[in-house]
C-alpha cells in the first residue's frame, strides 16, 4: 500500500483520486516537508485581485452561503458540553478525532484512526517511498524522515492530527486533519474561525482510479461537519495543475473558491460549506 497528500498528483495514476494535497502544517518541520510552515513578514500567497472579476463569483457564493446559514439553527452541541471561549471543544483543538464514529461509503465502512508511530511507522514509510507519493509529499527516505514529520504533529499543540484511514478495518490511506484557521494556510485566504483542513494520501495502487478518493473526501468532510459543531467549512488546497485532484474535490461536494499562492505551489482553494452540505 502507499499514501498520497493532495499536494500534487501523478498524472499516470488515479484520474479522480487526489494523490496529495498538503501545505505546511504549523507543526510540520520545514526541513522534513516544505517551507509552508515558516512565517514570513508579509502575508503568504494572498489571493491576487482579479481585474477581470473572476473572483466575483466566489464572493457571491460566500454571500449565498451566509444567507443560507443565517436561516438555519446553530449546529447542536453535545449535551453536557459548553462551548469554551479559547477555540477548543471537548478539551482539544479538533474535537477528539479518535472518538469520531465510522462512516459508510460505497467501498465499505470507513474510519479515521490517529497514528501511533510504534504501530504504523513501517507502513507509513513504505507509502512515503512510493515514487508517486514521494513526488508530492517529499518524505521519501529512511523511517526517521516519516517519523519526524508525524512526530511533529503528535507532539505539537493539537492543531493537526495524523490519521490512518481504514476501510473495513484495513489501513489504506493517510489523512491529516488540521485547523486551517491556525495554520500558515490562513495567511493565503480569508479564513473563518474553526475552518478545518484535509490532506489525503491513498496507499495501494488498487485503490486508485476507481473513485475511492472522491468517496473518502466526502466521508471525511461529513465526519468533520458531524463532529465539529463550530466548523462551518472544510478546506483543501490541491496544486492548481492537478486537475484530477481538483475534480475529485468537486465530485465530493467541494467548490472551487480561488487560486492562492503558497510557498511550494499555486493551489486551488477548495471549500465544502456546511450550509451547502446537502446541495453539492
Amino acid at each position: 500500500m502507499s499514501i498520497h497528500p493532495d499536494h500534487g498528483h501523478n498524472p499516470g495514476t488515479d484520474p479522480d483520486t487526489p494523490l496529495g494535497t498538503r501545505t505546511g502544517i504549523g507543526t510540520t518541520p520545514a526541513s522534513a516537508d516544505d517551507s509552508a510552515g515558516a512565517p514570513t513578514s508579509d502575508p503568504v500567497g494572498a489571493p491576487t485581485s482579479d481585474p477581470t472579476g473572476d473572483d466575483t463569483l466566489d464572493l457571491r457564493v460566500d454571500d449565498l452561503v451566509a444567507l443560507l446559514a443565517a436561516g438555519q439553527p446553530s449546529p447542536p452541541v453535545a449535551e453536557g458540553h459548553d462551548l469554551p471561549t479559547d477555540g477548543r471543544l471537548d478539551g482539544d483543538l479538533l474535537d477528539s478525532v479518535a472518538s469520531w464514529a465510522p462512516a459508510d461509503t460505497r467501498f465499505g465502512s470507513f474510519r479515521l484512526v490517529p497514528v501511533r508511530l510504534e504501530r504504523d511507522l513501517s507502513l507509513l514509510t513504505r507509502w512515503m517511498n512510493d515514487p508517486a507519493v514521494a513526488a508530492f509529499w517529499e518524505l521519501a527516505g529512511p523511517d526517521t524522515v516519516t517519523a519526524d514529520h508525524v512526530r511533529a504533529q503528535l507532539e505539537g499543540d493539537g492543531r493537526s492530527v495524523p490519521c490512518l484511514g481504514l476501510l473495513d478495518s484495513t489501513p489504506m490511506s493517510y489523512f491529516e486533519i488540521y485547523r486551517a484557521d491556525l495554520d500558515p494556510l490562513a495567511r493565503a485566504y480569508p479564513a473563518h474561525p474553526h475552518d478545518t483542513g484535509v490532506h489525503l494520501l491513498l496507499g495501494g495502487v488498487a485503490d486508485r482510479g476507481r473513485g475511492v478518493g472522491t468517496a473518502l473526501l466526502r466521508a471525511v468532510a461529513d465526519l468533520v461537519l458531524d463532529h465539529r459543531p463550530r466548523c462551518t467549512r472544510v478546506v483543501a488546497e490541491p496544486d492548481i495543475r492537478n486537475t484530477p485532484s481538483v475534480s475529485a474535490f468537486l465530485s465530493a461536494g467541494f467548490r472551487y473558491a480561488a487560486e492562492v499562492d503558497l510557498p511550494d505551489k499555486r493551489a486551488a482553494l477548495m471549500i465544502r460549506d456546511r450550509a451547502l452540505r446537502h446541495v453539492l
